[in-house]
């Protein structure tokens, strides 16, 4: 099991990554649109930031946090409206995104252990919220990559976001309206062989007799439960019809069912 302090540690490297990418930008690129319908670069960063806000409330004063979703003015945009209230130039939103994580690292690192914070619609642990964190950089970073027509290798810090992707299994069912599976699912994954210690390995969730499993590169799947590609864009292999039936509603984040994207085909006609 991964600690809180090594996910941390993972998490500011994630972050790293990802502010590398954008610190250098000017103003013009920061308004790039990205992959999400309506999203420029700088709603990208300020997504992450105010998330990071609201994580930081969640571990630090629980009322606040409650308050923020009651008082919200409309539940369904709040992704959105975070986005929103957050965005500003690039000169101040950098900064703000940059001790924004600081503080929520610290906040975690601070949580007593067996303490679960709040979130929406469920508690999370410190490292389960850590976790979370670095899922989300990665995916809204990806989308700052694919703006910007860059390619970031993938790292062992995969391992992480595809653990949450397997956790969150019965989410991705119950978020579709769908019949929560009984059968077990097995995934098999193979690391990315950019990631040195881990190259070639398999990371493998679930029974080793389980009669429905998932495989495939590590990279594939994450981006799947990610909902950054559509599955026909991806290597992923499903055995048996649980496992069929999960790779077409996968999500590793909390809330409702995402759009997804469509496949490269359909995209581009």
């Amino acid at each position: 099991m991964v600690n809180l302090t090594d996910l941390l540690t993972d998490l500011a490297a994630e972050s790293a990554e990802l502010d590398a990418l954008v610190a250098p930008l000017s103003t013009a690129e920061w308004a790039r649109a990205t992959p999400a319908p309506g999203w420029t670069i700088g709603h990208q960063i300020a997504h992450l930031a105010w998330t990071d806000h609201a994580a930081q409330l969640a571990a630090t004063d629980a009322d606040a946090f409650y308050a923020s979703v009651t008082t919200a003015a409309d539940p369904a945009r709040l992704v959105d409206a975070g986005a929103e209230e957050f965005l500003a130039p690039p000169a101040e939103l950098l900064p703000r995104w940059r001790s924004g994580r600081a503080a929520l690292a610290a906040a975690l690192a601070a949580t007593p252990a067996g303490e679960k914070l709040p979130w929406y619609g469920t508690r999370m642990s410190p490292a389960s919220m850590a976790t979370a964190r670095i899922m989300e950089t990665w995916a809204h970073g990806t989308d700052v990559a694919d703006a910007l027509g860059a390619t970031r290798p993938p790292t062992a810090r995969l391992r992480h976001i595809a653990h949450l992707g397997f956790r969150t299994l019965p989410h991705s069912f119950a978020a579709h309206g769908r019949p929560l599976p009984t059968t077990p699912v097995r995934i098999e994954l193979t690391a990315p062989p950019t990631s040195a210690d881990t190259a070639g390995a398999t990371w493998a969730h679930g029974p080793a007799d389980a009669p429905d499993r998932v495989t495939g590169p590590a990279l594939d799947f994450c981006l799947l439960v990610t909902q950054r590609r559509h599955r026909a864009d991806l290597a992923l292999t499903a055995t048996g019809p649980v496992a069929e039936a999960w790779l077409d509603v996968a999500q590793a984040f909390a809330g409702p069912p995402g759009a997804g994207r469509a496949p490269k085909a359909q995209a581009t006609t």
